[in-house]
């Protein structure tokens, strides 16, 4: 039984898009119908496979968006540029279009309540869209764990589910948002306006003493100062986990 789930989670799947939604002007949300879908983890992530008229063929990887309990499958996917995959998905595709992909995959970067906490996560601009799937997950099965996300982005235009990530601080107990924009800041911005670094992990981290689970996704160098800061901080680097992605691709 257990390699037939293996067996299963690798076969490419036919996926129909059924909703798009525009995150910023470089990210959109793609939500697809995948029938057979066996389920999956808050922190895992799918292959998705293209192919041209002349059979050349393009994959990538893209982080698993909607929680564990939503009946459809979602990615958020930002346009690379010089990418090959990303530019189709986010400005070609349309509902009623096919993919395929492949999956879930991954068990290390994944969160479920039986983990614990508190928990600690660290974005740094896409990068957050797998610890935006465990904020949700902790929120559909009602999951009391204190959590505080630390995101770093260009803009305050392009921080990826804004207005999701303030409604749920501010509407559940234990969630904590702080957001630092490294580009331009809006009038009035009281926030934090620099790279994340050890000082600013210092102010806003949890204390190394509460032994908190992080999770950090983003670009390469951000994701290794921060694991590096973090030690440097007193926390142990095992409750550390980190995914990370290059600067070209897509």
């Amino acid at each position: 039984m257990a390699g037939t789930a293996v067996l299963g989670r690798l076969t490419w799947r036919l996926a129909e898009v059924v909703r798009l939604v525009d995150e910023t002007p470089r990210v959109r949300s793609i939500a697809f119908d995948v029938p057979g879908w066996p389920g999956h983890r808050a922190g895992q992530h799918v292959d998705v496979r293209l192919t041209a008229e002349d059979g050349y063929q393009a994959e990538r990887s893209y982080s698993i968006a909607s929680a564990p309990g939503n009946a459809e499958l979602e990615l958020t996917v930002e346009r690379l540029d010089d990418g090959e995959v990303s530019p189709y998905l986010v400005d070609e595709l349309r509902p009623g279009d096919r993919i395929e992909l492949r999956g879930p995959v991954g068990g290390y970067f994944v969160w479920t309540p039986e983990v614990g906490g508190p928990l600690l996560l660290v974005a740094g601009g896409s990068g957050v869209v797998p610890l935006a799937t465990m904020l949700r997950h902790r929120v559909e099965v009602g999951d009391d764990t204190p959590v505080r996300l630390l995101y770093s982005s260009r803009t305050l235009e392009d921080v990826i589910y804004r207005e999701e990530l303030d409604r749920l601080a501010a509407e559940h107990d234990g969630l904590d948002v702080v957001y630092t924009l490294t580009r331009s800041q809006p009038p009035g911005w009281n926030g934090y306006t620099r790279r994340i670094d050890g000082e600013l992990l210092g102010e806003v981290s949890r204390p190394a003493s509460e032994r908190p689970h992080v999770f950090v996704c983003g670009p390469t160098l951000l994701v290794e100062s921060v694991a590096e800061a973090l030690v440097g901080l007193g926390h142990d680097s095992l409750r550390i986990k980190t995914e990370r992605f290059g600067p070209t691709g897509g």
